[in-house]
């Protein structure tokens, strides 16, 4: 046998492994940036999603990245059809391209989720969620107490970006939950993914947004449910429950009764817009629904155009038929309501199936005999619960950072189940003819 030339660089077997596996950990990376970009401003931002977009376009050649769009394929459908509505009314109303920004972002992610049918390193993205959720968190923190901002907002958009930056936050709240109750007792995971989960609430709770926390809440609860029962481990799942209702008591408390006030002035601020005067974001709420419900009477098939409920809303103030305390408002902070006033029945409907679609597939999953399939499934049910509930308050698709924070989980989540239940299905029909 000949020995090997020692003038010669034989790559080891380690080196060869390293080699092929850093397409996945640059993948994942880049996916665990993603919330972060979505919640900063330098133009920087963009460079994750144009990455991924890129490597999105290249991936559907591979056989399991077609297999898990086709599995999608109703969450899809859902936003493929938000897509061509939001098109044709725009064409239909002749706006130009600008109003074109929401269904060019939803396309964007239906692009962006095929990463999610590759093999990624989940513990580096689920970790850089978490690690996304502590920083966000801090920042509030330090806007709050340190600067003395009434309501933290985060770092994209401004004082106007309170409830968006709620709305992230508590979805990463949700990632940091399923991802606790799956890790170990103590183990690193277990406190990451913990301290995410608690900074992200805090810090949603310092923006004082209540449609997102209120939001919250049942998505917080079903997770708790779906692991509980999955598991048997009620005590567990009952005791974090407890502990996270008595944390959030005391964390409302340390805001000296600024929070309460600000839910037990919703029926006060009710009473006055029955009375004529839409007075505080509730009755301003209120008047700006029932103006946008006005514009739906008018306009029930075509709408008054993407973009357009401003416009028309100074309109209808101008002619005395809605008070002019909504004027500063360029949307009715309700995603139904949007839908139908700018779009018609038809974009109202588009937006049901966009929630109700990936419910059911989701639902769908939960059952599933492998923890990793479940347990993606309730992330991708919790992300869909939460924005169902906080459309009813806020309208999350008219600002990019809630859309786009929404339609990249969503979209990926689903096509991750779709890739995982490929995987595991090859894998049993190799043991089976084995």
């Amino acid at each position: 046998m000949n020995a090997p030339s020692h003038g010669v660089a034989v790559p080891d077997r380690e080196t060869t492994r390293i080699w092929h596996a850093w397409p996945a950990w640059t993948l994942s990376a880049l996916v665990a940036l993603m919330p972060l970009s979505f919640s900063i401003e330098p133009d920087i931002k963009a460079l994750p999603a144009v990455l991924l977009f890129f490597c999105g376009l290249a991936l559907p050649r591979y056989a399991p990245v077609r297999w898990s769009y086709r599995t999608a394929a109703p969450v899809i459908a859902a936003a493929a059809l938000l897509i061509v509505l939001d098109t044709v009314n725009v064409l239909w109303h002749r706006l130009g391209w600008r109003p074109l920004d929401h269904a060019a972002h939803v396309l964007l992610y239906v692009v962006v989720a095929a990463v999610f049918a590759r093999h990624l390193r989940m513990t580096l993205v689920w970790a850089g969620f978490s690690l996304t959720a502590i920083g966000l968190g801090t920042v509030c923190l330090v806007q709050h107490y340190a600067l003395g901002a009434l309501r933290a907002h985060g770092l994209n958009g401004g004082d106007s970006a309170a409830i968006e930056c709620a709305t992230l936050l508590l979805g990463l709240a949700l990632m940091a939950l399923v991802q606790l109750l799956q890790s170990r007792f103590s183990s690193w995971r277990w406190w990451l993914h913990g301290a995410g989960m608690v900074f992200g609430m805090y810090g949603a709770l310092l923006t004082q947004s209540r449609g997102p926390l209120l939001a919250f809440v049942p998505a917080f609860l079903l997770v708790l449910l779906l692991q509980a029962r999955r598991s048997g481990r009620w005590r567990w799942s009952l005791t974090l429950g407890l502990v996270v209702c008595l944390g959030g008591a005391a964390a409302t408390a340390t805001l000296h009764g600024v929070m309460l006030t600000r839910f037990t002035s919703i029926q006060k601020e009710v009473n006055g817009f029955d009375q004529g005067d839409p007075d505080g974001s509730v009755g301003a709420r209120l008047e700006m629904w029932r103006t946008a419900l006005r514009a739906a009477g008018e306009h029930p098939l075509a709408g008054v155009g993407i973009d357009q409920y401003a416009t028309y809303t100074r309109t209808e103030i101008a002619a005395g038929r809605s008070d002019a305390s909504i004027a500063p408002y360029n949307q009715p902070h309700n995603e139904y309501l949007r839908a139908l006033a700018t779009g018609g029945v038809p974009l109202l409907l588009a937006v049901l199936a966009v929630f109700v679609l990936p419910l059911r597939y989701f639902t769908r999953w939960l059952g599933n005999a492998d923890d990793a399939i479940a347990a993606t499934a309730t992330a991708g049910l919790a992300i869909v619960v939460l924005y169902l509930f906080c459309a009813m308050g806020e309208s999350v698709f008219y600002r990019v950072m809630s859309q786009s924070f929404y339609f990249f989980l969503m979209l990926g989540l689903a096509l991750r189940v779709g890739y995982l239940a490929r995987l595991r299905g090859d894998a049993r029909a190799r043991a089976t003819k084995a």
